[in-house]
């Protein structure tokens, strides 16, 4: 278990917002840093990265108002990095700027304690203005999710969301999950879900990634440890 690291304080500047950003494509990381040189009085990037570990660096070094970053990182998740970024600086905002138009990915990413889920179709005025609202206080969902993610919320209200909803996954991978932890086999769950076994093991692929494990045991005991199947 790693070490919990010790916050360090972000000191109150004046001037330009400073953003650290985090992408593992650098064709992505160079368009995005030339769109928001056109805006160099409101926002300057003062690092970049393609990895958590790099990520990590840079913000040790900079302490960045802003970290904007993708949902993935290569083999790295940017959700791991919005943790440790607000472990280790929690005064430093986190924004996702991402290609996933997915509301399970915002939930995952306001429950890691982001600012942000901007999806990349988003241009320079209006990234700009979406990372002030961010250093403002506000919490920004693109408006393509926005409706979504408040019809999801009415539903939870009305108690009709499924087991699961909550760690990001759909309501498919929920019901997957809880054969796994009836201990069914990848056959018996398709076969009570009248579908094939490779849509079954895309399923728990997905449900894999969003709860950050690597195999069946470590999927079934976060279900059970966050109560979502007896």
């Amino acid at each position: 278990m790693e070490a919990e690291e010790e916050a360090v304080a972000v000191p109150t500047r004046s001037g330009p917002t400073r953003i650290v950003m985090a992408d593992d494509h650098e064709m992505v990381l160079h368009g995005v840093q030339a769109m928001l040189a056109h805006f160099a009085d409101e926002v300057e990037v003062v690092g970049t990265a393609t990895d958590l570990a790099g990520a990590i660096s840079v913000v040790r070094e900079t302490s960045p108002d802003i970290v904007l970053c993708d949902i993935r990182l290569g083999r790295d998740s940017g959700l791991d990095l919005c943790r440790r970024v607000k472990q280790l600086q929690p005064e430093t905002h986190v924004v996702f700027l991402t290609v996933y138009d997915d509301e399970q990915y915002a939930y995952q990413a306001l429950r890691a304690e982001a600012s942000g889920y901007v999806l990349k179709r988003v241009d320079g005025s209006e990234l700009v203005e979406h990372l002030q609202r961010v250093v403002a206080g506000d919490v920004v969902i693109d408006p393509t999710l926005a409706g979504r993610i408040a019809m999801s919320a009415a539903r939870v209200n009305a108690g009709e969301f499924w087991p699961g909803a909550r760690l990001g996954l759909t309501q498919r991978e929920s019901e997957v999950l809880a054969l796994l932890v009836a201990s069914h086999s990848n056959k018996g769950i398709a076969a009570k879900l009248v579908v094939s076994e490779d849509t079954v093991k895309t399923h728990i692929r997905g449900l894999y990634r969003k709860l950050a494990v690597s195999d069946r045991g470590g999927a079934i005991a976060v279900a059970l440890r966050e109560g979502l199947y007896q």
